[in-house]
């Protein structure tokens, strides 16, 4: 009977501390994204550096970096990756704990063009996750982008492109530790924004993402940076 209860009590207070989100108030992810192909070579790296506020600056949501080693088989129109990225996640609000988390992912990124002007590219990761104070978790994520040149034929210099993406979540399990649970269902974000393409090796973005999991929706300004080094 006082397991159960402790255990209520816990389910109590995360949600809680989740119904705290203020789900109408816009928060921000300034991201930066590299990638870079060693010549006559199939391998190379790529990764991203991400900064997220539950609001525009000055209530950190989560700080993730992230890089990789890619391999791109000959021929075969597919990529893909062996990564770690570390990420610190902070609670929304007035308080400054943060917890910390590890994580593996193996990846498969295989672009698509759909006649002249659709270019799809599908990408599938699976990530381990060691979560500060949880056991060992695993994620399985699909997603979808889309890009569509506006003023010009091709994603060529200053092409200016709308910019579309869906991705899913789905959880490797429900059981995390101490009695706690998830959802398999993780969470789902779906993207809007409009790019412009500098040069052949960097283009930018801006858009908007509503993210929702279970128990919390809530839109993110998205600032975006993709390098070609």
């Amino acid at each position: 009977m006082r397991i159960r209860l402790c255990i209520l009590l816990v389910c109590f207070i995360v949600s809680d501390s989740f119904s705290q989100v203020d789900e109408s108030q816009t928060g921000a992810w300034y991201m930066y994204f590299y990638s870079h192909q060693f010549k006559e070579s199939q391998w190379g790296i790529q990764g991203d550096f991400q900064y997220r506020d539950w609001q525009g600056l000055g209530d950190k949501e989560q700080l993730l970096l992230r890089s990789g080693i890619t391999f791109s088989p000959k021929d075969a129109g597919v990529k893909f990756t062996l990564g770690y990225g570390n990420v610190t996640t902070g609670q929304y609000g007035e308080s400054d704990d943060t917890s910390a988390e590890s994580r593996i992912y193996q990846e498969a990124l295989i672009p698509q063009k759909l006649g002249n002007s659709f270019y799809l590219t599908h990408r599938f990761r699976y990530e381990q996750r060691f979560v500060e104070d949880q056991d060992f978790r695993t994620r399985y994520r699909y997603n979808l982008f889309l890009n569509i040149p506006i003023n010009k034929k091709e994603l060529s210099e200053k092409a200016i492109y709308i910019a579309l993406y869906n991705e899913l979540f789905i959880n490797g399990g429900t059981d995390i530790g101490d009695g706690r649970e998830v959802q398999i269902f993780d969470r789902n974000r779906t993207y809007l924004g409009f790019g412009y393409v500098l040069c052949p090796k960097i283009r930018f973005q801006l858009g908007w993402m509503n993210q929702k999991t279970v128990t919390w929706g809530k839109g993110q300004l998205q600032f975006s940076m993709h390098h070609k080094i």
